[in-house]
């Protein structure tokens, strides 16, 4: 017997490889997915402005990737005693100008390089509720704690996201046609704006998600992040405490769907070999010297040397020098 819903993820049409190149963008639940590619040694560039929550702000974002131009003085703002960017997350604040300024342009500019030569993007759209700036009617990516007076609150229609997105990925694809485009919609409840609308706005972004989808079918595809929690994942134990963030072992479930849905067999072997890899970094023996300790990882820099002779895009160069200096 069954006692749980479980969702049918339809087989990707092209599997991730550790070849691939992937920029993931949006809410924090894009980090969760970006940092388990990144420990497992895919090649990743998370969230290049900080953590995004709405579509317009992705978007914006990705067009300034694009055709990037330096950010100058005058995109910044003191608050706090420290310099914010409202395109950027507060991440990229800090209490001098030009320490600001600097990490935003130093990576405004490696990630572009990035998005021209990635083969996978990952977007995931966390609120359609937007803010723009009263003052100039300009969205704003974070609003920084700044007083709530400032800000225009609107809620997003479909129609005004997909053709913000049509736009842009028509843009994205003029520069690197290769590039293919998985959505998903974040799990994670906004619940200031209250239950009710915390509803709305997601039901907005799975709509608008799928007449995306729908557009470019051969070139777009959705993962179910959202529904995966709603659904198989329906108890508090799957929740952080404050009970609106998914819990570890939650992120963990949904990072095995993925993995089902998107590896092919050859990237699930060599996912495998790497995690041996490195429970054998992290084992602490009780005694290093011991010839059985020594001969385990005599064994392990063999099978990483060779791994990297079969995949030279598979990169353990420092793991490699690691497990020398373990040797006698």
């Amino acid at each position: 017997m069954e006692f749980r819903t479980v969702i049918t993820i339809p087989k990707s049409r092209s599997g991730f490889s550790y070849e691939d190149q992937c920029m993931l963008l949006g809410s924090c639940f894009v980090e969760n997915i970006g940092n388990k590619l990144e420990e497992n040694k895919f090649t990743v560039d998370i969230n290049p402005f900080g953590t995004l929550y709405n579509p317009l702000s992705i978007a914006t974002s990705i067009t300034r990737l694009l055709h990037p131009e330096s950010f100058s003085s005058g995109d910044l703002f003191h608050h706090g005693g420290v310099y914010h960017s409202f395109a950027h997350h507060s991440r990229f604040s800090f209490p001098s100008e030009e320490e600001s300024l600097s990490a935003m342009n130093r990576r405004l500019f490696v990630s572009s390089g990035n998005l021209l030569n990635a083969t996978r993007l990952i977007i995931t759209f966390g609120t359609a509720f937007v803010y723009r700036l009263k003052s100039d009617n300009r969205l704003v990516s974070n609003c920084h704690k700044l007083p709530e007076q400032l800000f225009i609150r609107e809620l997003l229609t479909v129609e005004e996201i997909v053709k913000e997105w049509k736009e842009v990925l028509l843009a994205i694809w003029e520069q690197n046609p290769a590039l293919e485009v998985l959505f998903t919609v974040s799990p994670i409840r906004h619940w200031k704006d209250g239950a009710h609308a915390n509803q709305i706005s997601k039901s907005t972004l799975l709509l608008a998600s799928e007449e995306i989808r729908k557009l470019y079918p051969g070139k777009i595809s959705y993962f179910p992040a959202y529904e995966i929690v709603m659904d198989e994942l329906r108890d508090y134990r799957f929740y952080a405490d404050d009970m609106i963030h998914p819990s570890g072992k939650a992120i963990a479930y949904i990072w095995e769907r993925f993995m089902e849905s998107y590896f092919s067999p050859e990237t699930k072997s060599l996912l495998k070999e790497w995690q041996n890899i490195q429970k054998a970094l992290n084992h602490k023996p009780f005694h290093p010297e011991s010839e059985a300790y020594q001969s385990f990882i005599t064994q392990t820099l063999l099978k990483a040397e060779q791994i990297m002779e079969k995949f030279p895009y598979f990169q353990l160069s420092e793991e490699i020098e690691l497990l020398r200096t373990k040797l006698n």
